[in-house]
């Protein structure tokens, strides 16, 4: 064997140790559930990621339950998702894209119970530089699920976990004529809140609304959308995409 054929096969071979050891490290997420501290509705974690490393943060949280996560990171690059109970791969925040690109910060209320994944990871472009990064991640759950102010006497549907249910209208499509939507709203007083609607398909649309303002949705990697609203008179008009919903003030106030 000829000497250039000598060190063409030892950089194949080095090219697929180099393959494989990568397709390993991306594989590699490591697991800890977080406990919170008897009578503590809060916990913190500092560590770090190198390269492709990543780490899910499980939290056990019930459905209405407020959900406040933060992560502090002088490292640019570094995130973290949320991902609902019983999924793997689809986010139901994504930190890196949409509402709230590089804050790090997610407030919201849980859909439904069970385990919440934290998954902390660094961007491919870092991660395959092998860059470190430290982090605090710090993670508040409201144990009642409504924040002070809730309206008073705002009494569920029966056999619901909603404070009002009903129709609002929908497009899901540029150019497709407006139809009608089943909705259900928890409201948490002082205009805050949030109403799924369950789109022609059946799938989920969870809006977010602060102080009686629209201000995101249940993105996820696999359903990105821009998100625009707009308010006029007693109404929100949210698009999401091609995706449009028109939902009235005393949906989120009550009344």
């Amino acid at each position: 064997m000829t000497r250039h054929r000598i060190q063409a096969a030892l950089i194949a071979a080095a090219l697929v140790c180099s393959t494989a050891t990568t397709a390993t490290a991306r594989s590699d997420i490591r697991t800890e559930r977080v406990q919170f501290s008897k009578g503590a509705n809060s916990a913190v974690v500092e560590s770090s990621i190198k390269g492709y490393q990543t780490v899910d943060y499980v939290l056990r949280t019930r459905e209405g339950q407020s959900m406040n996560i933060s992560m502090a990171t002088k490292h640019t690059a570094t995130y973290f998702n949320i991902l609902a109970p019983g999924e793997n791969e689809v986010a139901m925040y994504n930190g890196s894209i949409g509402e709230g690109h590089g804050l790090n910060q997610f407030e919201g209320v849980a859909p439904k119970s069970g385990d919440y994944k934290i998954r902390v990871y660094m961007m491919r472009s870092a991660a395959r530089r092998n860059e470190v990064a430290k982090y605090r991640l710090e993670m508040i759950v409201d144990g009642s699920g409504v924040r002070p102010g809730a309206p008073a006497g705002d009494a569920k549907v029966p056999g619901t976990n909603y404070h009002a249910t009903g129709d609002i209208p929908c497009s899901m499509g540029a150019g497709q004529p407006s139809g009608s939507c089943p909705f259900g709203v928890s409201r948490e007083g002082s205009g805050n809140g949030m109403v799924t609607v369950t789109k022609p398909d059946g799938r989920k649309r969870v809006i977010f609304f602060e102080k009686g303002r629209a201000t995101g949705y249940d993105s996820s990697q696999a359903d990105p959308g821009e998100f625009r609203s707009s308010h006029e008179g007693d109404l929100t008009t949210v698009r999401i995409g091609n995706e449009r919903y028109e939902i009235a003030d005393a949906l989120i106030n009550g009344g």
